[in-house]
């Protein structure tokens, strides 16, 4: 019995049925490691405990103890999120030996619930990037076509979820970085509303944007491990006061009544048009089954890549001011002085992307420069969000796609910032606006790569989204397929 195959949801129930141990499904899930990771590459560390982690869980459950739904199952935490005693990188050559002392928020959820950490993943740098070609360790392949990018920043969580070497990961999403690499590979990613999961313990990218949210292979599988790490924490200050339900236990597989929203701005040009079809199609059968399709208008869509990277730069530059080479993380081996250390670590230690991000939000926040663009960036941000706000008094959701393509050669845009950046083009208003949206895989392109739907909601309504995404996935039958690639 392949058990790498099988989504959480199923190997949950299987586990509680004493169909099959915690330590099988784990041996399982190492030896599939074993067998395509050289080929993938989803994996920057590996755990060595994994197996007394889920012997540990075995032994609870048979002295009759109350586990969690997901206790024993494997899942692999994106090298951003602080994992103490395990190294966290960030991908990075100025985290490359840290071993952070304490856990992201996120982790004790995920510990105390008894899920087996298999290990971190491979990430674009400090979380730049839409392909995870910036990563200083190496390249993480797409399990469905090993030449192209499996997305990013999360393109080792995606990539892992894709390839059966993980059942569940976490990812981080600034502007997309759960929904791209989710699409392009053809799994579930959701991006929480912002301040539904805690971001303490998350090494912060732009911190007005960064949200922690997971991938898998079911809608089901997401919406029990959002369940598990949503909620207030009192150590993250962006944290919402809320009440928060179990998401998978309310699943709900109808759309009858259901008003979905379509933006025309979101089907313009520099769309592929398998992509465009696939989406339609998908829009098609939830009107067949009462849904009911309203184009609407997001005019100030245009500027939001615009926006995103004026905005994200520039709380970029100010939070990686703290890699200096003093507290932690590397340091240049040879300099003349402070202010030398200071230039040579940061030169060695942060790759073009990372530099380049810097370099743009240093320029945007400086004197002269601050209202013509950071401040102008803030007003459109606050635009983009009244404009959702006025198109979910009209729909329940709206649908998109996830990603204006399929899957790009590695190589292909690496060298072309601008090209790269569009890829986020149909995410990034999510972040900008703080709302939740989730990515489910809606067809193949021709060449037979995933394409991704893209399901908007109103801020907290993860319900509404997953119901919707369920609804979806059970009229065609599932998502997840093991790549033949591999």
């Amino acid at each position: 019995m392949k058990l790498y195959e099988k989504n959480a949801a199923e190997l949950s129930q299987m586990l509680q049925n004493k169909a099959c141990s915690a330590v099988e499904l784990t041996q399982d899930i190492l030896s599939r490691i074993d067998a395509v990771e050289g080929k993938v590459g989803a994996y920057v560390t590996r755990c060595e405990d994994c197996l007394e982690q889920a012997k540990a869980v075995d032994d609870a459950r048979a002295a009759g103890k109350t586990l969690h739904p997901l206790a024993g199952i494997p899942i692999g935490i994106k090298d951003n999120i602080s994992t103490k005693g395990i190294r966290t990188t960030c991908s990075s050559r100025m985290l490359e030996n840290y071993v952070p002392p304490f856990d992201a928020s996120v982790m004790k959820p995920i510990r105390d619930a008894g899920l087996v950490i298999t290990g971190k993943m491979n990430m674009d740098e400090f979380a730049m990037g839409s392909s995870t070609e910036t990563s200083y360790f190496h390249q993480t392949h797409n399990p469905h076509e090993l030449d192209c990018v499996p997305g990013g920043s999360s393109g080792g969580s995606a990539a892992a979820v894709a390839a059966g070497e993980a059942i569940l990961t976490l990812g981080s999403d600034t502007g997309g970085s759960i929904r791209q690499p989710a699409s392009l590979c053809g799994v579930v990613g959701l991006k929480p509303t912002y301040g539904s999961v805690s971001r303490y313990g998350l090494v912060a990218f732009a911190s007005s944007l960064d949200q922690i949210g997971p991938l898998g292979k079911s809608v089901k599988d997401v919406a029990m491990l959002q369940s598990l790490i949503q909620g207030h924490d009192k150590m993250d200050a962006t944290s919402a006061y809320l009440e928060y339900t179990d998401l998978a236990e309310n699943l709900s597989g109808h759309v009858q009544g259901l008003h979905i929203g379509v933006p025309k701005e979101y089907f313009g040009g520099g769309m592929d048009n398998a992509v465009k079809e696939s989406v339609w199609t998908a829009l098609r059968l939830l009107e067949q089954n009462g849904a009911k399709i309203k184009e609407i208008s997001l005019p100030s869509t245009e500027y939001a890549i615009n926006t995103y990277y004026i905005i994200a730069s520039a709380e970029a530059s100010s939070n990686l001011a703290r890699f200096d080479g003093v507290k932690y993380g590397y340091r240049a081996a040879s300099y003349d002085g402070l202010t030398d250390m200071y230039e040579k670590t940061r030169s060695e230690g942060f790759g073009d992307e990372v530099k380049r991000r810097i370099m743009l939000g240093t320029f945007v926040l400086s004197s002269g420069f601050y209202d013509a663009y950071y401040k102008k960036a803030k007003l459109v941000q606050r635009r983009i969000g009244q404009e959702f706000a006025e198109a979910f008094q009209k729909c329940d959701v709206i649908i998109t796609p996830t990603t204006p393509s399929p899957a790009f050669r590695i190589g292909e845009n690496i060298d072309d910032p601008l090209k790269m950046y569009y890829n986020d083009a149909c995410t990034v208003t999510v972040n900008i606006a703080g709302l939740p949206a989730i990515s489910v895989p809606c067809g193949r392109s021709r060449e037979g790569l995933p394409l991704g739907m893209q399901v908007i909601g109103s801020k907290f309504a993860e319900q509404t989204i997953l119901n919707t995404a369920y609804a979806y996935e059970q009229l065609v039958g599932g998502f997840h397929v093991i790549p033949e690639t591999l």
